[in-house]
């Protein structure tokens, strides 16, 4: 049962898992210190989550979804494609973007339904910081990135170094970073290389930042100390790190095993017997997250990469991905390495954090999303960077050049889906090389000593007295001091 002084807070998380899963996690850890929370989502979305919501129902925390049905029919989408991953085309994402942008009436009558004591809303809802002004409360903005990616994309759009260049593959360095950090215009994101509609929105999505009560990070104070510090004194906003969400929400086997997924998984799957057989730090895991679509060349060049390197290696492959070509040419992969027992593909999905934290897994090929990052970080494994999009080539950065956790594959655009271009292609050659720098022990011993400290960083981040744990006590604290003075502004009004 609420009470009285109990604060009453709603989430809204973007529909998309990059921004979805960490949110949830996030939400999870207000209810357990006491809050009333309210996640609003959609049904399809609320099924790969709703499970772990309805445990800590059971356990007595006060959480639950508010639905508000996602337009499909009307948009003429297929029934339950209600998250960007669901999207096969770039008109199907068109159309689900624009679904969720349909989504803001019944999201504010919810919020005056409701009247909540604060709002915590995806950095790319900005109209929620009219939502939250019209209703007195905070609005706090949460990113589900890195400090160092906020940092970087803010002194860039500030300064534009990339603006005075002869070409797109030309190096700057990024000004008012604490170190010197290197890109190439083609490897930021679209929307800032090329002026559009979506420039327009993700400047609106930022500038909310600034008109919020405060943000909250998805990250721990030990891992990027100096950009926190550097986006504190450079965005004169309150923030707090309360991160690593999805380690400090999925604490028990079951949590770790189902976490954004709606089906049960069986007991011994297939790709954990394998594992069981490996020795310790043996296994590459490699994934590229729910939203990337790799072209069949690419998967060719990764699967000879892979396989030429020696190493043994999971990979999770979309069934969506390939073509009749690439059906056959995955299949016949497949068998082949089933046959030499180097490799293990898994179709799909995979309970990324189970994965992780086996004994046998010693490294991860990822696309530099926040999420895997910080799970990798948070088992102690290093990383071969294979960024595809959106800030994801700041993080890189973060890991190759400042923490020197990771070893870089070379990708070189930025593009959401990866073309079918021969130039965007990343031969078998540097997978390999990337694959037997990580995966060999005297080569990323080093590496492997720094990740396992951050690792060890992280757990104690999120123990009670831990950097992160104080933050959100901080954070409770002062909402609920917010209240307290609301109220009775409200008492000595009447009297």
């Amino acid at each position: 049962m609420k009470t009285e002084s109990q604060l009453n807070i709603i989430f809204v998380p973007y529909l998309s898992p990059g921004h979805l899963n960490p949110m949830i996690d996030t939400a999870r850890l207000f209810a357990r210190h006491g809050v009333s929370v309210t996640i609003i989502t959609t049904p399809a979305n609320a099924s790969t989550f709703q499970k772990a919501i309805d445990t800590d129902m059971n356990c007595g925390y006060n959480i639950r979804t508010q639905l508000v049905p996602f337009p499909t029919a009307q948009l003429g989408l297929p029934d339950g494609a209600e998250n960007l991953k669901d999207g096969t085309s770039p008109e199907m994402l068109g159309k689900i973007s624009y679904g969720m942008s349909m989504l803001k009436d019944p999201i504010e009558l919810l919020f005056h339904d409701l009247q909540p004591d604060c709002l915590v809303t995806d950095l790319l809802y900005p109209w929620t910081v009219e939502s939250a002004a019209k209703l007195g409360i905070p609005r706090l903005y949460y990113f589900s990135s890195s400090y160092f990616a906020s940092c970087a994309r803010h002194f860039i759009h500030e300064h534009k170094p990339h603006e005075r260049l002869v070409s797109d593959t030309q190096k700057f360095s990024i000004p008012g970073l604490p170190h010197d950090i290197e890109m190439t215009t083609l490897q930021l994101e679209q929307w800032v290389r090329t002026k559009d509609e979506i420039t327009d929105f993700m400047n609106a999505a930022y500038e909310s930042e600034s008109r919020s009560y405060g943000s909250l990070y998805n990250s721990f104070h030990e891992l990027e100390r100096d950009y926190e510090h550097l986006y504190k004194s450079t965005k004169g906003i309150k923030c707090w790190s309360v991160g690593p969400a999805s380690s400090w929400a999925n604490k028990s086997n079951e949590e770790k095993a189902n976490r954004g997924h709606k089906e049960e998984l069986a007991q011994e799957p297939q790709w954990l017997n394998w594992l069981n057989s490996k020795q310790n730090e043996s296994v590459l895991y490699v994934n590229f997250g729910s939203l990337t679509r790799l072209s069949h060349a690419q998967i060719v060049e990764i699967a000879h990469g892979l396989e030429n390197s020696g190493h043994s290696f999971i990979w999770v492959v979309r069934k969506k991905d390939e073509n009749e070509n690439g059906d056959r040419f995955l299949q016949e992969f497949e068998q082949r390495i089933k046959e030499s027992n180097k490799g293990c593909i898994i179709w799909n999905w995979a309970p990324q954090l189970q994965i992780l934290e086996h004994p046998a897994t010693g490294g991860i090929v990822t696309h530099c999303g926040w999420n895997s990052i910080l799970e990798s970080v948070c088992a102690g494994l290093p990383m071969v960077t294979w960024p595809m999009f959106a800030e994801q080539f700041y993080n890189e950065k973060l890991l190759v050049d400042v923490l020197k956790i990771g070893v870089s594959v070379g990708a070189k655009e930025n593009k959401f889906w990866a073309s079918e271009g021969v130039d965007a292609v990343v031969g078998r050659e540097k997978v390999s090389k990337a694959v037997v720098e990580l995966m060999g022990k005297e080569e990323s011993s080093e590496m492997r000593m720094r990740v396992r400290k951050l690792g060890d960083a992280s757990k104690k981040s999120i123990d009670e007295g831990g950097t992160s744990y104080n933050n959100l006590m901080h954070l409770l604290d002062e909402l609920k001091s917010l209240k307290a003075s609301k109220a009775l502004e409200k008492t000595n009004l009447k009297i």
